[in-house]
């Protein structure tokens, strides 16, 4: 994953953490509740991100296997 991508999905995860925090000081629930929303969001694409990068390396690890033959 490029750090740039990571830095987004993290940003997004401390967005939505001080939100909900945000919401829970307010007693706004909508408030709250997006927060929440935009943690699991920067989560899910960081899990994609990364996976994706771990099939990119085993993809590269196969193509090497191959070559050295």
């Amino acid at each position: 994953m490029s750090m740039f991508d990571k830095a987004k999905d993290k940003a997004e995860q401390l967005m939505g953490q001080a939100k909900e925090k945000l919401g829970q000081a307010t007693d706004n629930r909508d408030l709250e509740t997006s927060g929440k929303a935009d943690q699991t969001s920067g989560e899910v694409k960081e899990a994609g991100h990364d996976l994706r990068d771990r099939a990119a390396g085993a993809v590269q690890d196969m193509k090497d296997k191959f070559d050295r033959r």
